[in-house]
Formats: C-alpha cells, structure tokens, sequence
C-alpha cells in the first residue's frame, strides 16, 4: 500500500514511514505462552500465507501482484529506493540473512554454507563460506570481489558513490580472500554487533564496481543477478516490471514461470481485483470488506440478493413494480419498466463483480511496523519533558490499538518498546519507565510545569485600572451625595471603561476547532449581549466561558497544540485515532489545532521539517536495532547556521546517555548483552516521552484462493521460488488469462 509522507528508502537505509488501515473482518486472537522466567512472553502474530509443500503447488503460470508504482532505481542502497524496490530486488539478488518469522535473521543455505565471529581479539573477524554452486546469471561464481566491491562503495570514503547510507561498512578494516574466492575474511576495525545485516541485498561487482555503474547502471536494469528469478523488462509507461525463472537458478526451482509486478494506485485496486488484472494486492479494510460481503453474496435463481442494488427490495414491492410495468398507464409503466431495467443492469454488475471477488481471500497478519505519536520537542510547550509525559500519560493507548486492530480480530496490545516488536528477542515492555495512565498524576505534571486551569485567562491591561477603582469607590462613600448627583454621567464612563479593560479572552472553546489566537477584544465583545459582565465596573473581571475555566494555561496563554494530520482518503483511519486523542488531552484542558495536509507533502514539509507540535507516523520493526534505532533517537546537535541536526530524529527528543546505550550494544559481540543495553536505551526513549508507540500495524493482503505460499509475510522474507498455484486450474491466474 502507499504510504503516506514516506521518505523513500528501505526499511535498513531509512526507516521509512506508513499509514495504517482499519477493517471489519475477524480472524482468532492468539494467547501468548508463558515464560518460568519472566511471565507472560509477548509472541509474533503468525504469517498467514495459505503455507503448502511444493509437491502441491503447480509448476509453471504467472503470477501479478501489484505495487504502488514502478520503483525509480532497482539499487536498494540509494535515496530514492522504496518499498517495491526490496520487493523486486528479494526475487533476483542474493540475501544472505533474510528475516523468519520472529524477525531474527537466519542463515540462507542458498548462498552461504556458513558465517561466523572466527576472532574478537584484536580485531572482528567474520568468516564467510559461500555456496560452491552459487553463480550469477552470467555465470561467474559469486565469491569475496563482489564483497570487496560492495564495501568499498559503501564505506563513505569516496564521495562519487551515491548512496544512502553506509551503517557497519564504515566499520569495516579490510576484505580478505580466504583459501579461495568462495571464502570471504571481513575484518572490522571496530566491533560491529549488526554485522549480519552486511551485504544483504549482494549486487554483482559488475554493478558496484565504478561510481558509474553504481549510481546509473542499477536503476532500471539488472542484467547480472543470483536469485530463483531474473528480469526480464522495466516498462515504466505500462506499470510493469516482468521477472522469469533463473535458468542458472541452483536451488529449488521457481514454481512460477514468471512474476509481473503492476503499478496499482491503493485507491484502484478493488477494480483490478475485480477485473482480475491482479492477483495479490496490499489493501486497505474497505477492499477486504468488500472480499468478505462478496463471500456472502447470493443472487440468481429467482433469490434476492443477499446485499447490493436490489437487496432492499421486498416482495410487496416487487409485485407493485411489476404491476406498474404491466399496468394500462403507459406512462407510468413506461417508468416503471426503465427503473426495473436500471436495477437489472445495476444488479447485473454487482454480481459480476461479486463473483470476481469471491475468488479471493484476505490474508491479514500484523506489519512489522508501529504507528507513534510523536511530539516535537524543540521548542514551545513541548521542550518541556513534564508536558510530554503529561500527555503520555492522558492516553488511553489501549483504547486507540483496540479502535484500529479489534474490529480485524488482531491482538490489540499496545507495544512496550520502540526497538523491537512482539515476538523478537530484543522484545521488552520498557513502557513502566513512563508510567501508565493516570490522568491525575498528568495533571500534577503540567501545573508543577506552570500549566494550570484558569491559567489561560488574561486581562488586556495590568492592575492599575483595578486599583483606581478602589480609590474612586472609597471617594464616592465619603462624599456620597456628591455621587448621587453625578451618577449618571459615572455610569456611562464606567460602562466605556468595563468594555475598554475587563474583557478576558482565552483560547478555543473546542479543540481542533480554531488555531490558537492571543487575547485580545473581539468585536462581539464590545456590544450589547457579549461577554458576561461586559457592563460591571471598570477593574470587575469578567467571568471566563465555562470552556475557558477548564483550559490549562500559562501567564494568559492557553496551552494548544498544533496537531498535523494527513488529509488523503487512504488516511482516514490516522484522522480517526487522531480525534480520538483531542478527546482524550481535551479532558484534562490541553487544546488541539487539528492541521490536515496534503498527504505527498505531509512527511517531507510537516515531520522532516518540523512543522508540528504532534503528529502520528510509523516506523517499520528491524532486526538490527543498534545499528537503526540510532539516527531515530539520537540526540540532536546544533548546526553551524543555527538549526539543528536530527538524523531521523524527527521530534528532536534525546540525550547524550540515549546514544552511548546505542553505541555500547552496536560495538557489543554478545548478543545477550547488546539487548540488555538496549532495553535499557529504550526505558530511557519512553522516560524521554518524545515517541509513544500506539499500535502494531495491519497487514491486509487480497489473495487469490488457489495461490499457496503467500500472503500477509510479517516479519519473514517470502521464499518466491515457493510460491504458486494449487489445484486443477492452476496452469493460468485470473491476471494471466485476461491479460
């Protein structure tokens, strides 16, 4: 699926960000196992990819599945990768530590025999022994020149390479050949804990050789690649990019005769499914709410449709129509027989496009990946880490995970740590450095922070005016005949002066409703019926809105916030969580500015830039989190022309024991003990409060029933040469046959 203000790249280079999407269908909620240890252990949802063994699954057919659009570059290492970039890329190029289930990183047999730490001391040592059989479609044998091209081009040191990024190559000393080019010797000048992420994609040296071939000879072409699957074309004017069985191919041979990615907007793929130009598409939950009515549907034989056009009719009604159609009043039945005839159409493409839907099924699973509030802490109210942990602690996380995941029948547990996911091993619920929801102890946090109710109001002027009409009220009793006879002329000034001085403006009476305006006089104010107590004596304060009295605020200042949503069709679920969390800062009296922008400028314009008090983004999950969680939480440093510095921190929260947690478990060989430090980083980044991770993602896949072996992946990485066709028609998709 698209993903909304996502700055390109894959998930290693850039974490990039994503929107979620909400449904209606159920499936069981699993039970996590227990721990003697520690309690209840947090489990990974399970795939749910239709698994079967390759002895049932047809050989030959194409398979289509759709992506958001045809990638610009098929080099995962540069800026402008994205998500369908690492979808074609696993199909063709070697990955040596591809992700299970758990989101661990195993060993590919298919290219490496083995890979282990051989030395600690003086150096890391990595000692890669690859596959005797695996070659690359050109056949030259894959081997330590390719290793030594990839590290050269990605160590930083020549700037003509452009790449994204260079996290563990920097570290690397040198590259050695072993006893043969099959055996590959990485020596590291520092410890590098992540070391199994390098060199996954391997691109032939043919490709990362020369700036040249780096930065231009990967964009649209791969002529050299080792993977079940080779490519065939790139045709950006039709969408498609075509793959073909590897006949160099070592392992298990491609099921598949061939793989066509097709360019499918999100918002059109309830068509192509229907039309059946696509076999596997990402969908939002109003697709796979229509895949799951279209399962229901019953029509034909005389029987009314089980929903759609025509499912309202009655029987009474029905036999009136009919009678109206027949009647002797031509005109009447004139009408009546081209209504009937328009629902007969209607009905007749309802069905059609029932019957097409019926043959697919929504595999669903959780993403790897999380969805965040995330506060701006660089300046304004929240620079002050009292009104973020305030904030945290209003938030009923459980209420927004439970709005986004229950209607689906996924487990709706907030997660507990912003490094891993449940399931994974680094996995810990870190989120009781913050503390759980208490709106109480929130409260205490904002007025020792000096937020308090009552504090937004303000008068337009200082004290004097009040002090002067002490000193008037003390002269009118002594001489008070000689007040009474000058009354009326006091009246009127004080009724000037009351309007003048006395009025008290605070913010908004709804959150989200206005932005966030100064005290001043308004119009309505200075007539007749404005605010209560407009005609008391000059220096009675006005009484505040009873909206007003419930607003915390600070010497006349309202405490609101600006909060930056998308504003795209495909981001409605976002908006949905977003009020919901107005509803809940509005009950202890912080105000929000809802801010909706256009969806292709919300990340790179709002998050990137700043631009926002609060917002609601995603971060993909990731095996390497001492090497990836670093740039998102690292603290952020001051820049020569005064802005700061933020890597991929994007609410600029940090601390300098944030990043010597991070870099103390990327430089630690045991891996035990890099997590410990890790868990501690992260209780650390939840006592921060600048990220609250809210939920797990969806993941919604429309599949076509006969296909076995993919779906709704979660963590893993797909095993394409498994994937295909089962049963008797299996020789041809719906996609390939009306293709």
């Amino acid at each position: 699926m698209a993903h909304v203000g996502v700055p390109r790249g894959t998930a290693r280079k850039r974490r990039s960000v994503a929107l979620l999407a909400t449904g209606v269908l159920t499936i069981p909620v699993l039970a996590g196992c227990t721990s003697d240890s520690e309690g209840p252990t947090a489990v990974a949802v399970p795939q749910d990819i239709a698994p079967a063994s390759r002895d049932r699954v047809t050989e030959g057919s194409t398979l289509t599945w759709a992506i958001d659009a045809v990638p610009a570059t098929l080099n995962t290492f540069q800026a402008d990768a994205d998500s369908a970039t690492t979808r074609i890329t696993g199909a063709l190029l070697p990955s040596l530590f591809p992700l299970d289930a758990r989101g661990e990183p195993e060993l590919n047999p298919d290219y490496l025999e083995s890979a282990k730490v051989i030395e600690q001391e003086p150096r890391q040592v990595v000692l890669y022994k690859l596959n005797q059989q695996a070659v690359w479609s050109d056949g030259r044998e894959i081997g330590a020149p390719d290793f030594v091209a990839q590290w050269r081009a990605l160590s930083g040191k020549d700037s003509a390479f452009w790449t994204a990024r260079n996290a563990g190559y920097e570290r690397i000393e040198k590259i050695e050949r072993g006893k043969d080019d099959l055996q590959v010797r990485v020596t590291f000048s520092k410890p590098y804990a992540d070391w199994r992420s390098l060199f996954s994609p391997l691109y032939p040296k043919e490709v990362t050789g020369s700036p040249g071939t780096f930065n231009d000879g990967a964009r649209a072409a791969l002529k050299n690649t080792a993977g079940p699957f080779r490519l065939r074309s790139v045709n950006k004017d039709k969408g498609t990019v075509v793959l073909d069985r590897n006949p160099r191919w070592w392992g298990d041979e491609a099921k598949l005769e061939s793989l066509v990615f097709r360019a499918v907007e999100p918002e059109d793929r309830t068509d192509a499914l229907t039309e059946g130009t696509v076999d596997v598409a990402d969908i939002d939950s109003a697709t796979a709410n229509s895949i799951a009515l279209a399962a229901r549907y019953r029509g034909g034989n005389g029987q009314p449709p089980a929903h759609g056009p025509g499912a309202d009719v009655t029987p009474a009604a029905a036999l009136r129509s009919w009678a109206l159609a027949h009647g002797s009043d031509e005109e009447a039945a004139e009408t009546a027989q081209a209504a009937r005839e328009k629902n007969r159409e209607a009905v007749a493409v309802y069905a059609a496009e029932q019957k097409a839907l019926k043959g697919f099924a929504v595999r669903k699973s959780l993403e790897p990946a999380y969805t965040q509030l995330a506060m701006n802490g660089e300046s304004g109210p929240l620079s002050d880490d009292r009104v973020r942990r305030a904030i945290a602690r209003t938030l009923d996380r459980q209420e927004l995970a439970d709005t986004v995941l229950k209607p689906l029948g996924l487990p709706a547990k907030p997660p507990g740590s912003h490094l891993a996911l449940a399931g994974q091993p680094a996995y810990k619920d870190g989120s009781g450095a913050l503390g759980d929801r208490d709106t109480k102890e929130a409260q205490a946090l904002l007025a020792d922070a000096g937020w308090t109710v009552g504090g937004a109001v303000r008068k337009t002027e200082d004290t004097k005016a009040g002090s002067e009409a002490e000193k008037k009220a003390a002269e009118k009793k002594a001489a008070e005949k000689k007040a009474e006879e000058k009354g009326a002329d006091k009246a009127d000034k004080d009724d000037k002066a009351s309007r003048e001085e006395g009025t008290y403006i605070v913010g908004d009476e709804k959150p989200g409703d206005r932005p966030a305006r100064d005290a001043e006089v308004t119009a309505q104010d200075k007539q007749p019926g404005g605010a209560p107590g407009a005609y008391a004596p000059a220096g009675t304060a006005a009484p505040a809105p009873a909206a007003v009295k419930d607003r915390l605020g600070k010497g006349g200042k309202p405490l609101t916030l600006r909060f930056v949503l998308p504003s795209g069709p495909g981001s409605q679920p976002l908006r949905t969580v977003g009020e919901k969390i107005v509803e809940m800062l509005d009950a202890v009296g912080i105000g929000t500015q809802i801010t909706k922008v256009d969806d292709d400028s919300y990340f790179k314009d709002h998050i990137a830039s700043g631009d926002y008090d609060m917002a609601l983004y995603s971060w993909p999950a990731t095996a390497y989190p001492a090497t990836d969680g670093r740039p998102i939480f690292a603290k952020p440093e001051p820049a020569t022309d005064g802005s700061l510095l933020v890597e991929q921190n994007y609410t600029r929260v940090g601390s300098d024991h944030i990043d010597q947690l991070f870099d103390r478990a990327v430089s630690e060989l045991d891996a035990n003990a890099s997590r410990d430090l890790l868990k501690q980083a992260d209780a650390r980044i939840w006592a921060a409060a600048g990220s609250i991770p809210l939920y797990q993602r969806p993941q919604l896949v429309a599949v076509d029933k006969k296909l076995a072996n993919i779906g709704a992946f979660g963590f893993a990485a797909p095993r394409y040469q498994d994937i295909g066709f089962t049963g008797r028609e299996a020789a041809g998709s719906p996609a390939n046959r009306k293709k």
